[in-house]
């Protein structure tokens, strides 16, 4: 998160906006949040998991990481899942992509 939210400003300037969500109940989150400029939903659970198609890891009750990119019509352009920490969008990748997208109108 702390990743996006240092390309946050470049992320705006291209027109993008940047939520995150998390297993964590409302303080836990907010507490996560304070330190982002964009919102943090909480109390995220095996069932949103797995309407994202997301990888719900049993042992530690959490979500693995998911992104998705969206575009204007709000249709998924991109996505990347994770069944670990390893191979999470960058926000550098991020601005590449929607850079690519925007430059195929």
């Amino acid at each position: 998160m702390a990743d996006f939210e240092r390309e946050s400003e470049l992320l705006a300037s291209l027109g993008a906006k940047i939520y995150a969500a998390s297993v964590d109940d409302i303080d836990n989150a907010s507490e996560i949040a304070s330190n982002l400029s964009y919102p943090v939903a909480h109390g995220v659970t095996r069932a949103d998991a797995d309407k994202l198609g997301s990888w719900w890891e049993d042992r530690r009750s959490i979500i693995q990481p998911s992104e998705f990119i969206l575009g204007a019509d709000g249709k998924v352009v991109l996505s990347t899942y994770s069944s670990g920490p390893i191979g999470r969008m960058l926000a550098t990748d991020a601005v590449k992509m929607i850079d690519m997208y925007e430059s195929r109108k």
